[in-house]
């Protein structure tokens, strides 16, 4: 059976997704798409073949849609993730699941309320072969107990949209998921730090780069450079210091030149480049659990964790204070 897919929001990500069910991903097709900008929408949606409706929440209830992917506007995520829920539908929902954390909470409400999970967030680096294989190697002990973490997100550039709060909640946020799950701990802690001297790249508006700093349970130290306009390219790095050694992540690219008395690797454009493969994974894992009728992705709590973390990342750096973390209880849903 090929499932039948709405996607809310065709901006970048959302044409991207776009191509890659209808290409890539084994076993659906998208049938169906909203977005704001109706001209543009009505345009696509004859290119692809799939009907456009102007109502999302339309969509969301027609009875020929089998899963919906959220790529819209963030402060749009939650009211038609709930609206999914409502209808009992499956839904993928891009980062961040909400903007506050209360809204993450309505959320899993909504779905420990039908007591099934219906939401998969696309914190798709859990789903990247550099982070998969850190994690077993971690799993194993061989290197004893983590210690440290060094860990830098660089974009070559950002447009005059990007301000200091998405630093955070729209950069930081990939990071604050993947080393959770990539060392099964909680934060306790979190603080941000604005260097004095910022790159001449920026814009009044944006703050770079910027200093994370996370504490988790056991007492792991993280810190999290945030670069979005380090001019060199899309430069993602983790490396973990254990006991008896440490691990990190290359770059996943297969080749080197040398030429001119120079021998170098180059590094990924963008986003879209460098994580192309953890993408095709996600969501072929959704379409895969949708048949299955259970989703095994990253899940609604997980957002809502992720959210609690930026929020309080996003009061140290307004406030110039450490915070402490503090999470509700977890529902035996996501046990």
């Amino acid at each position: 059976m090929e499932l039948r897919i709405g996607v809310i929001g065709i901006g970048a990500m959302g044409r991207d997704h776009v191509d890659r069910i209808n290409n890539r991903v084994n076993g659906a097709k998208v049938s169906a798409i909203s977005d704001i900008n109706v001209e543009v929408a009505t345009a696509y949606a004859k290119e692809i073949g799939a009907t456009f409706y102007e109502d999302a929440e339309a969509l969301i209830a027609a009875d020929e849609i089998d899963g919906i992917v959220v790529t819209s506007w963030d402060p749009t995520h939650e009211g038609y993730v709930l609206e999914a829920i409502k209808h009992d539908k499956y839904v993928f929902c891009e980062k961040p699941l909400a903007l506050e954390a209360s809204g993450c909470t309505n959320i899993v409400n909504a779905e420990t309320a039908k007591q099934k999970r219906l939401v998969q967030v696309g914190f798709m680096r859990r789903y990247d072969r550099g982070y998969e294989e850190m994690k077993r190697e971690l799993d194993t002990g061989v290197l004893g107990e983590p210690l440290l973490l060094h860990c830098t997100h660089r974009n070559e550039t950002v447009d005059s949209k990007y301000d200091t709060p998405m630093a955070v909640e729209n950069t930081a946020v990939h990071e604050v998921d993947a080393l959770r799950w990539l060392l099964q701990e909680d934060f306790v802690s979190a603080q941000v730090i604005l260097p004095k001297k910022q790159t001449q790249y920026t814009h009044p508006k944006l703050h770079d780069p910027q200093l994370i700093l996370l504490q988790t349970e056991s007492g792991v130290c993280i810190d999290l450079e945030v670069f979005v306009n380090c001019q060199f390219g899309y430069d993602i790095n983790c490396k973990v210091v254990c006991e008896k050694g440490e691990i990190g992540l290359t770059n996943p690219t297969y080749f080197n030149v040398k030429t001119e008395q120079k021998d170098y690797t180059r590094v990924p454009s963008d986003w879209k480049e460098r994580f192309i493969s953890a993408y095709d994974k996600e969501l072929q894992l959704w379409v895969d659990g949708i048949k299955h009728d259970e989703i095994t992705g990253p899940s609604a709590w997980d957002g809502y964790m992720a959210s609690v973390t930026t929020n309080a990342c996003s009061e140290s750096r307004d406030n110039g204070y450490k915070v402490e973390i503090k999470f509700d209880e977890k529902p035996s849903l996501y046990q």
